[in-house]
């Protein structure tokens, strides 16, 4: 195994731990107006309480955070104030996130830039020591030079962000405000894009509470689908229900883990709903949200007590192949194509229908847990890393293995996650060529299945090998890599299988002919009956 990387031992993927139903409000003119004025008002107050947040840096502390809660209650309510400076502070934490990954990423950036500076035009790399390829071009080299002094520039500013604790947030998101100064590109008008603009500031958020009618009592939905808002004090005039409420005439129904929302609204469990409007098609949303008790990860060798399908993940298509416990592979193989091209719409609906295919044929199989490389592009789909191939690094951003795993755990089935070093290369070299048949064309892809899966159940995966000649004789000890060291030797001469009793005495009378007639016939009865023979030379009197 020299030269090879050690490789992490495969896992248990633990499963998502909240969830999210989405469902649409068929509003009437009068409820949309009422629903405009009261997200704005308070997304108002929002972008106010955003801004304060944002000035006091990194000297916010908990008295300043009751003296915010405050100001918001005199003019909404308390259950507002409490929304929307939870909002702030979530905020507030996700863009000091975002720099510290970005900071992560302008690091590693510059790294690998300078040391393919460092290399020679055109020299390949030299993984063994750690060296990357040169540049291609005395052009690409000046350009990256150019480059490598930008991100210099911008690490210098976000270090000085990040240690002065100042965050840049725009509410309504920076990718709309850019679409501002290319409208004519993006096929919109002025008023197209302003309505755009205020459906994103608006808020109409709310935390749920536990031991609350319906589990919120800032936005409420019983259980028969009515939903009602508490106005802010400012708006109480707009009200049509008892204690400042307002009351709209459509109703909401979670078709999607219905049954699992109704459970908890009838319990009084805290549910946490957002009402949004979607400008482009002229619909409202209600998505109700709440959290999951976590549920204990399914010890491995649980989930493959019934084997795995093991599933290699390509640009269009799944290529699937149940292995049972012995790591052998069961059936023929499976494939579920999409088509990544298109709108984000389409796409989406592409993965969704591979998805559900996948874990139809997984329930089929019998099998309880899903084995999946364990790719992890964090760390940068840039160029840098993986060169000028444009299509494999859009490739790495889609692989759907998040989505797969909150969709599985729906169904009980697990999804187990192996280290994918080599398993492409070693299926096509071990796998591929044998199982292929004037039937059957095992591909690539194919092979690597069985790799993933045999890894993900403990099993090596290159097959067995063939000694030297000088040691064909098993002198050093098994000649397979299958054999354990438990396993008896097979190799050694043994006694062979005859009708006679031990003690009894030889035969006489016999010719020589005889008695090869007799051990041959007895040694196709003892193969007749699937007894393992070994021949061995006869003695003559």
């Amino acid at each position: 195994m020299g030269g090879l990387r050690e490789l992490a031992d495969p896992f248990v993927v633990p499963g998502p731990a909240g969830v999210a139903v989405r469902a649409r409000l068929r509003v009437s003119d009068t409820d949309a107006a009422v629903l405009r004025e009261v997200g704005a008002f308070v997304g108002g107050l929002a972008a106010g309480d955003l801004a304060r947040r944002c000035g006091q840096a990194l000297g916010h502390d908990a008295g300043s955070w009751a003296v915010r809660k405050r100001e918001l209650t005199g003019l909404s309510s308390a259950r507002w104030a409490g929304s929307v400076t939870k909002a702030t502070h979530d905020q507030w934490a996700l863009a000091r996130r975002g720099q510290a990954a970005e900071l992560a990423w302008l690091r590693g950036q510059i790294t690998r830039i300078e040391a393919r500076l460092a290399r020679p035009l055109g020299v390949k790399a030299d993984k063994r020591a750690g060296l990357p390829r040169g540049y291609g071009s005395r052009a690409e080299w000046h350009a990256k030079s150019r480059r490598l002094h930008a991100l210099r520039d911008r690490l210098v500013r976000l270090e000085a962000d990040w240690a002065a604790g100042r965050v840049h947030v725009v509410r309504g998101g920076k990718p709309l405000v850019r679409l501002r100064h290319h409208l004519d590109q993006a096929g919109l008008d002025p008023q197209g894009w302003r309505r755009r603009w205020e459906a994103a500031r608006m808020f109409l958020s709310a935390d749920g509470e536990s031991g609350k009618r319906f589990g919120n009592e800032t936005i409420r939905v019983t259980g028969t689908g009515q939903l009602s808002v508490r106005l802010p004090a400012a708006l109480a005039h707009l009200a049509n229900a008892p204690h400042g409420r307002y009351r709209l005439d459509a109703t909401a129904k979670f078709h999607h883990r219905g049954e699992e929302w109704c459970d908890r609204i009838t319990n009084n469990r805290a549910v946490a709903y957002r009402i949004h409007h979607d400008p482009v098609r002229g619909r409202w949303y209600v998505t109700a949200s709440w959290q999951r008790t976590p549920v204990p990860v399914l010890p491995l060798e649980a989930a493959l007590a019934r084997g795995v399908v093991a599933v290699d993940m390509n640009d269009d298509h799944l290529a699937a192949w149940q292995l049972d416990v012995h790591g052998n592979p069961v059936g023929e193989p499976c494939r579920f194509f999409y088509d990544l091209s298109g709108t984000t719409a389409h796409r989406d609906a592409q993965i969704r229908h591979a998805l559900t295919r996948l874990l139809h044929y997984t329930r089929a199989t019998g099998a309880a847990a899903i084995a999946i490389e364990d790719l992890d592009f964090t760390d940068g789909t840039s160029r840098e890393k993986h060169g000028r191939n444009k299509r494999f690094r859009r490739l790495i951003s889609c692989f759907p293995t998040a989505r797969l795993t909150a969709r599985a755990a729906e169904q009980d089935i697990a999804v187990v996650a192996v280290d994918p070093a080599y398993t492409s290369r070693w299926g096509a070299q071990h796998w591929q060529q044998p199982l292929t048949s004037k039937n059957r064309k095992v591909s690539r892809h194919d092979a690597a299945c069985i790799a993933i899966g045999r890894r993900a159940l403990g099993h090596p995966i290159r097959r067995r090998t063939a000694p030297p000649r000088t040691h064909q004789s098993d002198g050093y000890g098994h000649r397979t890599v299958q054999a354990g060291p438990d396993t008896r030797r097979r190799e050694g001469t043994r006694r062979p299988v005859t009708d006679r009793a031990p003690d009894a005495p030889p035969r006489t009378g016999t010719t020589e002919r005889t008695r090869a007639t007799s051990a041959s016939t007895t040694v196709r009865d003892a193969r007749s009956t699937r007894t393992r023979v070994q021949d061995s030379l006869l003695r003559t009197d």
